[in-house]
């Protein structure tokens, strides 16, 4: 696993997010309102004092999966159009400003949404991310029951597992004993 320190603060809060449902045990940690504005109050990004309702609720979590199945592109595999399609759909509503500085633009809220400025500071992350052309090294896990979001530090950007300890070294390890059976098949005839 990547240590805080070795990912960029704006990828670090997009794997974050992405990983706040985990695929593999089925454990989401955004599921209640309260959940969702504590997470994202945690990350400075809402204030802790706002009211989250169900309809907030499903829509980070749309635009959550939505970021999924495109870093699912990130790491060369097939992505899911429709999800990426309904977080686009949910974005499309949410106003933005731009505000100019000494160092460049940032992305602020321009509504005033509930959960404006947790999407608004998502996307600020995003494009940071592209800025400091980090964007295309989160990646998910090649691991198809796993889909944990990571940060590929390697060199070459060719890492494909959360880990290799595990999801890499289990899938490895299936390939070559579906390698040793066709060996064994092909012998046997």
């Amino acid at each position: 696993m990547d240590s805080p320190e070795s990912v960029p603060a704006a990828v670090l809060l997009i794997r974050d997010f992405v990983n706040s449902y985990e695929p593999q045990v089925d454990d989401e940690t955004l599921a209640t309102p309260a959940a969702l504005r504590d997470w994202f109050a945690g990350r400075g990004l809402l204030p802790a004092r706002t009211r989250l309702g169900a309809a907030e609720l499903a829509a980070a979590t749309t635009v959550r999966e939505g970021l999924r199945s495109i870093l699912l592109g990130h790491g060369g595999h097939a992505v899911d159009e429709a999800a990426i399609a309904a977080g686009n759909e949910i974005l499309a509503e949410l106003p933005v400003r731009l505000e100019f500085g000494a160092d460049g633009y940032r992305m602020l809220p321009a509504g005033d949404g509930a959960l404006d400025p947790a999407l608004v500071g998502l996307l600020e992350a995003i494009r940071q991310a592209k800025e400091e052309r980090t964007w295309a090294r989160l990646k998910v896990c090649d691991r198809t029951t796993c889909r944990w979001a990571y940060y590929d530090s390697s060199r070459n950007q060719s890492r494909r597992w959360c880990s290799m300890a595990g999801c890499g070294n289990h899938l490895k390890m299936k390939r070559a004993y579906a390698a040793r059976v066709a060996r064994g098949a092909r012998g046997s005839d």
